[in-house]
């Protein structure tokens, strides 16, 4: 009431009234009263005579010692809870039943706000999170804490992980039951992120005598298609892309994207794809994780090739360029992979670079030609490009990771890749709610 009071006055005072002030103190005002009457919810009393008592790892028994006083943020603001004290006399370790039960064990944060800063943590720089969760929420929190709770939960999703890939390891994963999948895409690239130095001693960086400033993080999409459109083309399902990342080794990713294409169905899919680019870790994971499936190099890739071959070639002359780009493509994309590979192998440049370059495109070529099939694959119906992919690259790690100014170590920039892979294939709620389970 009393602020209530104090705007009335200012209106009579002013003439006018300043609404945002009011939505916020009114806010406020709420919150103080929602985190007293939490704070009174949460005032545990002491235990009855037969809880007094309570197994402690040890083996031995801890004491009901006293009520203790702990400060919470939760999405009310700063809460008390007081909740009993238990101590083992024998190895002298103290517990808080409480702490368990409410989700609040080793942290000065409810659930709710760990959540808001998980999810916060995961779209925007850490001190831009720190802001928003004050203006959004009215919670005052600090940019390590943002960071420390994002990468906490992007931590325990990365455990999690890793106990379903060690089970596929084990060829223990259970059948997810479900209708039969038409098709089922797999599409993996890789993209660097920026790190510390003490992340790339002895890595040799892109350009020759140079170090290594980026990790490459490797990324995988999955998701299904069903049929094409009035044109023929093919069409994504709509919220079918799901995503699987980390700064790895490609037989940890192999075994990675391994287990999320078994969690989504890849047993009853009538039809599998396996996409990249040319990278040889790339066509090593497919070869070996997911053989039997179709195999399609990225088109705008392969044409990049030719792209990069015509100005060596024809140097200062952007007609011949042109005119050889324009043939060479036509023989990619009707994928004659053979007459391509003729024409490269009857060119005749007299620079060593040129010839060097131009003997390994006709490996490129050579190595991937049952990749390159390309109107075979779309009489079927296929994507030939993988834009899901590079757009991945761009929304789960580029617009994240790859700020001005950002550097990160290994295991910071894992968690916040795989709390951003669990949210944007929307899995994060599932997550969340089975956390505990």
């Amino acid at each position: 009431m009393r602020l209530l009071d104090r705007v009335f006055a200012e209106r009579r005072k002013s003439g006018g009234t300043d609404l945002e002030a009011v939505e916020m103190a009114m806010r406020s005002a709420l919150h103080c009263a929602g985190a007293a009457a939490l704070g009174q919810l949460l005032h545990y009393g002491p235990p009855a005579a037969d809880q007094r008592w309570l197994p402690c790892v040890c083996g031995q028994q801890a004491q009901y010692v006293e009520l203790r006083t702990k400060q919470v943020l939760t999405v009310l603001g700063p809460t008390p809870i007081e909740r009993p004290y238990y101590l083992c006399r024998s190895c002298h370790r103290g517990q808080f039943p409480a702490d368990r039960e409410l989700d609040i064990q080793g942290t000065e944060f409810s659930p709710g706000v760990r959540r808001m800063m998980g999810l916060i943590g995961h779209e925007v720089a850490f001190n831009s999170g720190r802001t928003q969760m004050k203006l959004l929420a009215d919670l005052t929190v600090t940019t390590k804490a943002v960071e420390r709770t994002a990468e906490a939960i992007g931590r325990d999703i990365l455990a999690r992980q890793q106990q379903e890939i060690r089970r596929a390891k084990q060829l223990e994963l259970p059948v997810v039951a479900g209708p039969r999948i038409p098709i089922l895409y797999i599409q993996t690239d890789g993209t660097g992120v920026p790190v510390t130095l003490a992340e790339t001693q002895g890595r040799q960086g892109k350009d020759p005598g140079q170090p290594a400033h980026t990790r490459e993080a490797k990324l995988g999409c999955l998701f299904t298609q069903t049929g094409t459109d009035a044109e023929g083309r093919p069409v994504r399902d709509a919220n079918s892309t799901s995503y699987v990342g980390a700064i790895e080794t490609a037989e940890e990713f192999g075994l990675r994207l391994y287990t999320e294409a078994w969690r989504r169905g890849w047993d009853r899919a009538d039809l599998k794809v396996f996409m990249g680019d040319g990278a040889v870790w790339i066509w090593n994971i497919g070869d070996r994780h997911f053989p039997g499936a179709v195999q399609i190099v990225d088109l705008y890739h392969a044409r990049e090739h030719l792209w990069n071959l015509a100005p060596k070639l024809y140097p200062n002359d952007a007609a011949r360029q042109r005119r050889w780009i324009m043939a060479a493509q036509d023989k990619l994309d009707n994928g004659r992979i053979e007459s391509l590979l003729t024409s490269l192998r009857a060119l005749r440049p007299a620079q060593t670079e040129v010839i060097d370059m131009v003997r390994t495109e006709a490996g490129y070529f050579e190595a991937n030609a049952k990749r390159m099939r390309y109107p075979e694959f779309r009489r079927q119906g296929l994507f030939v490009g993988t834009g899901v992919m590079e757009a991945g690259c761009k929304t789960v790690i580029g617009s994240r990771l790859k700020q001005s100014g950002m550097f990160w170590t290994v295991r910071g920039a894992n968690a916040i890749i795989a709390l951003r892979c669990c949210e944007l294939s929307g899995n994060f709620e599932d997550y969340w709610e089975a956390r505990h389970a």
